[in-house]
C-alpha cells in the first residue's frame, strides 16, 4: 500500500477517534459500567463503545483488511495474519476507571508484519497523534498539526525515561542505569511512544510481554517520528506473531539521548 493511501485512510480515521474520545469522557461522566473478563482484567462500555465506533469506521475504510481487536479476540486460535489491524479501543482501563488522564485510543494497521499506520487519542489532554510511514508522524493539539521528529525538548545532557513501575527492579532498572537515566516516570499506556515520539522523553523500559495490540499504533506511531524501538536486548522484531506476544520493549528517542 502506498504512503498517499495509507495517508487518506489516517487522516480518514482522525474525527472518528476524536469523537469516540469524547464519548470515553461522556460514559466517565455518567459512571463506567465494569465487567470482568475471563482473565480478570477489567473493561467498562467506554471499552466496548470505542471498539464498536472505531470498527465501523476502519471496516468502511478498508473492508478487504481483517480487525484483531483486544476486546473480541480469540486467543484459542494462532494468528496467521501477516496484514491486519489491531485494535486496543482502550489501553490504560484501570487508569480510566479511576479517572486518570493518561487513557489512550489505539488502531494501528500491521502490512506485512510490519506497523505501517499508527492513530492515537489521548482525549482528556486532548491530543491526537497518527502516522503513515517514515517522516509521517503527527501531533494535532489545539486545532493545530505539528510534524513529530523525536527533537529533545528536555534538558540536554540529562536522560528522562519512562517506564511502567513505580520502583523498577532488576534489568529494567539496569537498563535505565545503562542509558544515564536521570529521572522516570511510570506510565502504562500507550501514550509513551507518544511522548518520545515528540521528544518529551527520552526512552522507555520494561520487562512485560504486551500483546500486539498495545504497540502496534505506539510503535508505528514513534519509529515513523525517528524513534527506535526493539526489544530489551536491541533486536527489532516484527508482528504477526501466533499468540500476538511482543517482546520486552526498549523505546528510544535516538541513539544518543543527551541532545
Amino acid at each position: 500500500m502506498r504512503n498517499e493511501e495509507l495517508k487518506i485512510i489516517a487522516e480518514s480515521l482522525i474525527d472518528t477517534t476524536e469523537r469516540a474520545g469524547k464519548k470515553t469522557i461522556e460514559l466517565q461522566n455518567l459512571g463506567l459500567k465494569i465487567i470482568k473478563k475471563p482473565d480478570n482484567s477489567p473493561v467498562t462500555n467506554g471499552d466496548l463503545e470505542v471498539d464498536k465506533m472505531l470498527k465501523i469506521k476502519i471496516k468502511e475504510l478498508t473492508p478487504n483488511i481483517p480487525i484483531i481487536s483486544e476486546e473480541t479476540v480469540d486467543l484459542k486460535v494462532k494468528n496467521s495474519l501477516k496484514t491486519y489491524w489491531l485494535l486496543d479501543p482502550i489501553d490504560g482501563t484501570k487508569e480510566y476507571i479511576l479517572g486518570k488522564d493518561v487513557y489512550t485510543l489505539n488502531a494501528g494497521l500491521i502490512i506485512d508484519c510490519l506497523p505501517s499506520l499508527g492513530i492515537i487519542g489521548v482525549p482528556k489532554k486532548n491530543r491526537l497523534f497518527y502516522s503513515y510511514g517514515k517522516g509521517n508522524s503527527y501531533l494535532i493539539e489545539k486545532n493545530k498539526k505539528t510534524q513529530l521528529n523525536c527533537n529533545k525538548k528536555t534538558t540536554k545532557n540529562k536522560v528522562f525515561g519512562l517506564t511502567n513501575r513505580v520502583k523498577p527492579v532488576g534489568d529494567v532498572l539496569n537498563k535505565l542505569n545503562e542509558f544515564g537515566t536521570n529521572s522516570f516516570l511510570k506510565i502504562s499506556s500507550s501514550y509513551k511512544y507518544c511522548l518520545i515520539a515528540n521528544g518529551e522523553y527520552d526512552l522507555y523500559v520494561d520487562k512485560i510481554r504486551a500483546n500486539e495490540w498495545d504497540d502496534a499504533a505506539g510503535h508505528a506511531i514513534a519509529e515513523h517520528a525517528g524513534a527506535i524501538v526493539t526489544d530489551m536486548e536491541g533486536q527489532s522484531f516484527k508482528y504477526g506473531k501466533e499468540d500476538y506476544k511482543n517482546p520486552t520493549i526498549l523505546i528510544r528517542r535516538s541513539k544518543n539521548l543527551n541532545v
